[in-house]
């Protein structure tokens, strides 16, 4: 009786065992996509005594990158039609709204000791499992599960072209549980915002059967951002499309990882983080005070011991002009940065201002230093060499032309006249590049220059004091560097609410439609000029004419010509707008982008047209996406 009474206990807990095993139990796991950690519900369990496979669905949400049914059912791999009536939608091409639900059919299997539904990615640029696993995938897949599949040799960074293994997190129903008559169990990824009481209302189904199958527990779940659960169905009527992705808090920005929402800290912690963060801000604030006031001393010092022993502060490579009539004042401000060139120097830079070396009126091309500087002089009134050089003075950045020196008229007929001296960039004006089908420029060169142009006004309308604006931005007073960046010329006369005044070569560019000289929308004109510019990196073609200007983006809609705005006219339009001499070695999604965003800085409306801040975003996106 003894042994059969251990052999009962022995067959009752193999039975349980046996049972748990005939179907998945499926957990919900709060650690985000991107966690390094495997849990319960990482991945969702199965076993062959179950159902091997089955079909089902899982959700996936539009974004920046895959925005339109067209580009998701290549992703996925599907029939567009099939993903068009799925979602009750018309048009392939037609833009959804960043955050929609996108339904998805799916197979999925029991493989192992998982259920998932198999896919390949390939990407196109160097990425991170990351952003495979959170950004293109939603976080259908956690970034742990992408490392065990896929031996890269490395934890986190993914070569362009490598192919990706996507088993995608899905499962299978199980009749032999409790909750029976369970057609679908859909795979939906939580963003910022989701809570149960949002997924009861979008599905209809009850708090009870989504707590049972996540194993929730009791009451109304606490649920994260960045994660996976399972919606258990009992009918065919899959989502609600009409009731929005999220109802609470904000949208999460497009394409960059949600942050998971952790405890928040005790009042007592809180309190000693933030008296511990005032005591090291005090300090080093009073250690950054006593270092400027150490630096004031010496620098003070050393000036008075100068100025009592005749030492000259300036890097002059020869002794200022006794006819300059700048004051000692003005010059102590340019001391340490300016260089004077005599007028020998200047003719001999120019090679006597030869026509060879003239670039246009009043503006010649040289080379100083026994031909080892390649600069710009500029001649200019001296009552206009003020202002440049006191912005000069003050702003030092990369996407800017450098002020190199000045060379004050030394002769009597002379005098009223200056020569500005500037850093002449190696590959010459942006106009020229585009001109030269010897070396044509390179998209990626072409976006790099966008963003170069946009951070340099950037910089001028914001981070001066007071705010510049270019006000006579084109392609000819851009310069192209060795390795191509971008370099703003002609900067210097003109403060925000002024009218233009010098300029390195006539205005070339088509004005804004606003443009007075006492426009206080100076910034606008910029973004307008700048758009014109957008439109020549695309093209390779001068825009001289408003008329020929305007009719050059007609194909980017608002024309009122149906024909243009057939699906499909766009693109061949687009290509047929393209500068030949990329040989169409170009993303067109990424020419598409530029293209309107070159239309939105052209609005007629001021008011209309993008912020840079915005323009930049845009830019950087393409400039350094992985």
């Amino acid at each position: 009786m003894k042994y059969y009474y251990y052999y009962y206990h022995y067959f009752v807990i193999v039975l349980i065992i046996r049972v748990n095993l005939i179907y998945g139990q499926q957990y919900y796991d709060p650690n985000d996509c991107s966690s390094n950690v495997t849990n319960q519900g990482t991945r969702y369990t199965c076993n062959h005594l179950s159902q091997d496979s089955c079909k089902t669905f899982l959700v996936y949400r539009a974004n920046q990158k895959f925005q339109a049914i067209s580009t998701i059912s290549a992703l996925f791999n599907l029939n567009t039609n099939d993903l068009l009536h799925l979602n009750n939608l018309t048009s392939s091409f037609e833009s959804l709204k960043t955050g929609r639900d996108v339904l998805i059919p799916i197979n999925c299997s029991c493989l192992g000791q998982f259920f998932q539904s198999n896919f390949s990615y390939t990407p196109l640029q160097n990425t991170s499992l990351i952003e495979i696993a959170c950004g293109v995938f939603n976080g259908l897949v956690k970034r742990i599960t992408l490392y065990l599949e896929n031996p890269f040799g490395t934890r986190n960074y993914v070569k362009a072209g490598s192919n990706i293994h996507l088993p995608l997190n899905c499962a299978c129903p199980d009749n032999l549980t409790s909750l029976k008559g369970i057609k679908y169990l859909v795979t939906y990824p939580l963003i910022e915002g989701d809570k149960t009481s949002d997924l009861i209302r979008k599905f209809g189904v009850s708090l009870n059967d989504l707590s049972e199958i996540n194993h929730l527990g009791n009451g109304e779940p606490t649920i994260f951002t960045s994660t996976t659960i399972l919606v258990p169905l009992r009918v065919d009527s899959i989502i609600n499309l009409s009731i929005p992705s999220f109802t609470h808090g904000p949208s999460p920005p497009p394409n960059f990882l949600p942050i998971s929402k952790k405890p928040m800290k005790s009042s007592i912690q809180r309190k000693v983080l933030f008296i511990v963060g005032c005591v090291i801000g005090i300090f080093l604030l009073l250690l950054l005070l006593v270092t400027c006031a150490i630096y004031y001393i010496r620098a003070f010092m050393k000036m008075k011991k100068g100025n009592n022993n005749n030492t000259k502060y300036h890097s002059f490579t020869t002794p200022i002009s006794s006819s300059t009539c700048l004051s000692p004042d003005f010059l102590v401000g340019i001391k340490f940065s300016l260089l004077s060139y005599s007028m020998e120097e200047i003719k001999r830079a120019t090679r006597d201002f030869c026509e060879e070396n003239k670039v246009c009126s009043q503006v010649y091309k040289g080379n100083m230093d026994d031909h080892n500087v390649n600069v710009i002089v500029k001649k200019m009134r001296f009552e206009e060499t003020r202002p440049v050089i006191d912005l000069h003075s003050k702003i030092n950045h990369i996407n800017i032309v450098k002020l190199l020196g000045v060379c004050y008229g030394e002769s009597d007929d002379d005098f009223s006249w200056c020569y500005v001296v500037f850093e002449y960039p190696t590959k010459g004006c942006l106009r020229d590049c585009l001109t030269n089908q010897t070396t044509p420029l390179k998209w990626h060169q072409r976006t790099q220059i966008a963003f170069d142009i946009a951070t340099g006004l950037h910089y001028l309308n914001f981070c001066t004091f007071p705010s510049y604006a270019h006000m006579n931005l084109h392609s000819r007073n851009i310069f192209v560097t060795s390795n191509c960046r971008a370099k703003l010329g002609d900067i210097g006369s003109t403060p925000f609410g002024a009218s233009s005044k010098g300029n390195y070569c006539n205005n070339r560019s088509v004005r804004a439609p606003e443009y007075l000289p006492q426009s206080l929308e100076s910034d606008k004109i910029d973004i307008f000029a700048f758009g014109t510019v957008l439109l020549e990196l695309i093209s390779g073609r001068e825009c001289c004419e408003e008329k020929s200007f305007r009719e050059s983006i007609r194909f980017l809609g608002g024309s009122g010509d149906s024909s243009d705005n057939s699906e499909g006219g766009c693109f061949e339009q687009l290509k047929c707008f393209m500068d030949p001499s990329l040989k169409h070695d170009y993303s067109l999604a990424e020419t598409l982008c530029l293209a309107v965003l070159a239309k939105a800085c052209v609005e007629d409306d001021p008011l209309h047209r993008p912020s840079m801040e915005d323009i930049i975003k845009v830019l950087a996106r393409m400039v350094y996406s992985f």
